[in-house]
């Protein structure tokens, strides 16, 4: 498996345990599972998840960063990390939210993110 391969299937994974850390917690009702704990519980629970993202970003960074042995640069990784992000949180929104939508402003986005990256590239 290629460096930039392993980079950004690590990202992916990276991400899904950010998304979950960032927005997870909006699925259900915390005041039923942590009563007396409430927001606080909330925090430190999204914290445990998010060290999880951290396992998966750090190596994908060290992975795919040039200055190892990577195939990105620095502003790369960014833009490759932040596309990510992006398409994990329109997937995980449209699973986990059935309220939301995806709607032509938000393709339009899309398309100018991946532009970005195409243009980081050049």
């Amino acid at each position: 498996m290629g460096k930039g391969f392993l980079t950004i299937l690590l990202l992916l994974i990276s991400n899904s345990f950010m998304t979950l850390a960032w927005y997870g917690h909006l699925k259900f009702d915390a005041s039923k599972l942590f009563p007396k704990w409430g927001l606080f519980a909330v925090i430190v629970t999204s914290w445990l998840v998010a060290f999880f993202e951290y396992c998966f970003q750090v190596p994908a960074n060290r992975i795919g960063f040039k200055n190892f042995g990577g195939p990105f640069t620095l502003m790369q990784l960014k833009v490759i990390q932040e596309v990510i992000t992006l398409i994990v949180f329109v997937l995980f929104s449209m699973l986990f939210f059935k309220t939301e939508t995806f709607r032509l402003n938000h393709l339009i986005a899309c398309v100018f993110l991946v532009l970005a990256v195409y243009f980081i590239f050049k």
